[in-house]
């Protein structure tokens, strides 16, 4: 689960993490608000989104006076900023933070993350920041500086200071960076973070560090005991369809495609999408209704697939191991009748009470098409969305 900048800049102040107030603000007058109780006569508006790359895309911008600040936030609340992560649809800007401008010496990235390779909690710093890490390391690598934090152990002052020594910083600035790495540490185990990024982490006009941004993404796997976080959810920053299949417990992650797939277990639909990518097709989605299957979840799921508009026929493909096959036919057949348009369904069904399923499927007499095996299935999905 994302957060939004403002939410992570209020761990980062409960923490003891230097950065400068950030308030959101919902509406103009809030922002004036804001502005207002900050002083001065300069700020930084910032779309609150789930996606990187704000600046590049016209969601950062620094305003000069109430009346620019006024124009600024009412241009941008309302919209949807698109950036290079967000995909061409954008994110709904519903409010934004709003900063006073900060003098810059220097700008560098830090970073927290799961290394799953090292299966270590690892720290990503770099000299380049303000800029997308993702080039960095692509253009400069030796740019890129890590530390794989042991588990037992915890993270030390002197990888730390090591640190510091890489970034070029002064012994103030050293001594700094230790104590907000270990900030960072203790925030990322207390909260189960999967990341956190500041970037940039700045040398300020005074000579000391501030996290000018802020992102945080929480272990979705974590939230039970995570409640107060799991209240910040911003279910506008996610797909509907998505957050629609959270509440069946289903897991859907739409693409971009024009083949829908329902399958029964993450690493099965994972193949089907790969076999379906083979053949010359393009998946719609990633659609996993459990090892459980039930004909109300695969009646749910075909509610959630249809609701995408792009897809053109739909892949079932299940193993019947705990699910038996025939109930699975019986929540197929169901929710086609159910729905007023369905695309071509093509089912492969394999496992407990097989043919019963399949005979079920051939005897409704609706437009869904058996297959035998896995590229059988592939093959006509993608030849039932050409002729759509």
């Amino acid at each position: 689960m994302n957060l939004h900048e403002y939410q992570a800049r209020k761990l980062f102040h409960e923490r003891g993490i230097p950065a400068p107030p950030g308030p959101a603000a919902g509406s103009v007058r809030e922002a004036l608000a804001h502005a207002a109780q900050l002083g001065g006569d300069s700020w930084v508006v910032k779309a609150q989104v789930h996606a990187g790359g704000r600046g590049k895309a016209g969601g950062v911008k620094r305003v000069q006076g109430m009346a620019e600040l006024e124009r600024c936030v009412r241009d941008m609340l309302g919209t949807r900023l698109v950036t290079r992560q967000s995909g061409p649809v954008g994110q709904p800007v519903h409010c934004v933070a709003i900063q006073s401008t900060e003098e810059i010496q220097r700008e560098l990235y830090l970073g927290m993350l799961v290394d799953r390779g090292r299966r270590r909690v690892t720290v990503v710093a770099s000299a380049s920041g303000g800029m997308d890490i993702e080039e960095v390391a692509a253009t400069n690598p030796d740019a890129i500086h890590t530390i794989a934090i042991h588990p037992v152990v915890g993270l030390q002052p002197w990888q730390g200071r090591a640190l510091g020594f890489a970034l070029e910083l002064d012994a103030t600035q050293r001594r700094q960076l230790v104590d907000i790495l270990q900030r960072m540490y203790g925030l990322f185990l207390d909260r189960d973070l999967g990341l956190i990024e500041i970037n940039p982490l700045i040398v300020d006009g005074a000579g000391q560090l501030s996290a000018l941004d802020a992102k945080i993404n929480i272990d979705d796997n974590a939230l039970f005991r995570q409640s107060e976080l799991a209240e910040w959810r911003d279910p506008a920053q996610e797909d509907e369809r998505e957050n629609r299949a959270k509440r069946f417990d289903l897991n859907y992650v739409a693409l971009d495609g024009d083949i829908g797939c329902m399958v029964n277990g993450a690493g099965l639909a994972m193949a089907t999408m790969d076999i379906i990518q083979l053949h010359g097709g393009r998946p719609a989605n990633f659609l996993d209704v459990g090892g459980g299957a039930t004909a109300e979840r695969v009646a749910e799921a075909f509610r959630i697939i249809t609701g995408d508009s792009h897809v053109r026929s739909i892949l079932v493909n299940i193993f019947g191991g705990i699910v038996r096959c025939d109930l699975i036919a019986e929540g197929i057949i169901q929710a086609v009748r159910d729905l007023q348009s369905v695309p071509p369904v093509v089912a492969r069904l394999e496992g407990t009470k097989v043919e019963e399923g399949r005979r079920m499927l051939e005897d409704s007499g609706l437009n869904i098409t058996a297959a035998l095996d896995l590229t059988d299935a592939a093959q006509k999905a993608i030849a039932a969305a050409a002729v759509q």
